[in-house]
């Protein structure tokens, strides 16, 4: 069997970027791609490449991860998001940190589990069937709530 660990920079810099969309950036996100590899170390005999590659495995160690990490808080996090920005023209520094606060909002508002879409398809870069498989859900099935979550964005954000 294939070691999923064996190339880990990529990985690190996924779950990082997953567990940033949903905790915000910084020492909790931090701590979360720790957890997920420490536990990864763990349990890395279970990964079995039929069922999906390894970023989506780690990714879902990570989802746990940061559900843990909510709990045990007692509060949801607001999440810190940098992705979806549509648009023509090459925005400036100022106006792309506007931007990513508008967006950081827009996506707090939404639901819980259209923030978690998002923060798998754009936080972790995880295609629709690699998300399917973490869900237990059809790929079809992660292409439409995905896609329904992202109307319900635009509509928030006035586009």
């Amino acid at each position: 069997m294939k070691d999923p660990l064996r190339d880990p920079a990529p990985l690190v810099r996924r779950v990082y970027s997953y567990a940033a969309y949903r905790l915000g950036d910084g020492p909790d996100a931090e701590d979360v791609t720790s957890e997920t590899f420490e536990r990864a170390l763990r349990y890395r005999r279970t990964f079995d490449p039929k069922r999906g590659t390894p970023a989506a495995w780690l990714v879902g160690i990570a989802r746990r991860c940061v559900d843990d990490h909510l709990r045990g808080r007692g509060v949801e996090v607001p999440t810190d998001n940098e992705a979806l920005l549509d648009g023509p023209g090459d925005p400036g520094p100022a106006d792309l940190a506007i931007m990513r606060l508008d967006l950081a909002d827009a996506v707090a508002s939404l639901g819980v589990r259209d923030r978690e879409l998002i923060a798998l398809r754009y936080g972790a870069d995880l295609k629709a069937k690699d998300i399917a498989v973490l869900l237990g859900q059809s790929t079809n099935a992660v292409e439409v709530a995905l896609h329904r979550a992202l109307d319900r964005l635009r509509i928030v954000m006035g586009g």
